[in-house]
């Protein structure tokens, strides 16, 4: 059983095949189709009734902005409330996976695990319309429940890159009607990635090895997550050993390689690693960096914060050099009012297990499936 769910595990990585959404508003000069970062760029501003194509090929329509969202998944949730949506926001995942958000008294549509989502609840709630990660399309179930209720539901990209980051924070604009405020999102983001790259220009990149698990589940090239360690000065090992996506390495190939520094999500108390590690130059030197968790899981704007935990501790004299910088940034665009209300994911303790939008969650949705599948039989 275990091969059998590492395999699908696998297949949950090529869900992003389907090319990025489509955006097509009409108007009183006729039907004019442009890319999401097009209209974005253009002026800002939402224009309906407006049709998209989703990450799963559907043609979706909003004919007018809409009054109530919800999100499904806490990655979907982060993406609304960085743009300033959260106002729009009726239902989403309220638990720690979404501590960082104030989801007041907005419904929890999930289970008791905090990130599966209950269809009835969400039908009850009749939102204009459902943002959904791209984890959606392995619970064909639960789009189609929602569907043939005639609630609308707009599938995400998979997000393997900073790029991918940013697409969806324009697709969410364009989704909840603040076109606005994901272009804002997307200058805050560019402005603080400009700052690291600049300082970090010439800079050492030592090897790095991301630990995400015992088994030793890592993240290699073509994810957000390689793309958030080599922003923050670092090499990332399993791109180095030519693995893609989210894999599982072999203890021996960390070893041969001896990273230098251990990056881990902060769920755990130390770097969940597996066996053999003991004398890499990492644990030797003591040289490991805890990031926030759902930072680094869910593929939203957040993701600058666990770069900057990271410069923070690989590079300290740089990182002293930029922190104004980058606090003068957040004031920016804080005096704008253009970026989310919550806060920041360095405040207060993260404890989450699952990350919420990203390959871990889609296992947990997957699991869940095939447990069900499992039980019928």
């Amino acid at each position: 059983m275990r091969h059998r769910v590492t395999a699908l595990m696998a297949v949950l990585l090529v869900s992003s095949v389907v090319g990025p959404a489509v955006v097509t508003t009409s108007g009183a000069t006729g039907p004019a189709v442009q890319e999401t970062n097009a209209l974005q760029e253009s002026n800002g501003q939402c224009e309906y009734p407006l049709t998209m194509t989703d990450a799963r090929g559907m043609e979706v329509t909003l004919e007018s902005e809409p009054e109530s969202i919800v999100t499904l998944y806490p990655g979907d949730a982060q993406l609304a409330y960085s743009i300033g949506a959260e106002g729009k926001v009726v239902g989403m995942p309220v638990s720690k996976y979404t501590e960082s958000l104030d989801a007041g008294d907005r419904t929890d549509i999930t289970k008791d695990d905090g990130v599966t989502p209950v269809a009835e609840k969400i039908v009850r709630l009749d939102p204009d319309v459902v943002l959904a990660a791209n984890v959606a399309t392995y619970n064909q179930g639960l789009l189609d429940t929602l569907e043939n209720a005639g609630i609308t539901v707009v599938v995400l990209d998979t997000a393997n890159s900073m790029d991918g980051v940013r697409t969806n924070v324009r697709v969410t604009g364009n989704v909840t009607g603040h076109c606005a405020g994901a272009q804002e999102t997307i200058q805050w983001m560019n402005e603080r990635l400009e700052i690291y790259d600049s300082a970090l220009e010439g800079e050492e990149k030592p090897l790095a090895y991301y630990a995400s698990g015992e088994d030793g589940a890592t993240f290699g090239s073509e994810t957000f997550q390689h793309d958030v360690l080599t922003t923050a000065g670092l090499t990332n090992l399993a791109a180095e050993a030519g693995e893609t996506g989210w894999v599982q390495i072999n203890s021996e190939v960390v070893v041969d390689r001896d990273p230098k520094w251990i990056v881990y999500p902060d769920r755990a108390d130390s770097p969940p690693m597996p066996g053999g590690l003991d004398e890499t130059t990492a644990v030797q030197e003591n040289n490991v960096v805890a990031v926030d968790n759902n930072a680094m899981s869910q593929p939203g704007p957040n993701v600058v914060y666990a770069i900057e935990s990271i410069v923070e501790q690989v590079h300290p004299d740089v990182y002293a050099e930029i922190e104004g910088d980058l606090e003068a940034v957040d004031e920016k665009y804080s005096d704008e009012g253009n970026t989310s209300d919550s806060e920041s994911p360095n405040d207060g303790d993260n404890e989450s297990a699952i990350p919420g939008f990203g390959v871990p969650a889609a296992l947990v949705a997957l699991l869940a499936a095939v447990s069900a599948v499992a039980g019928r039989r």
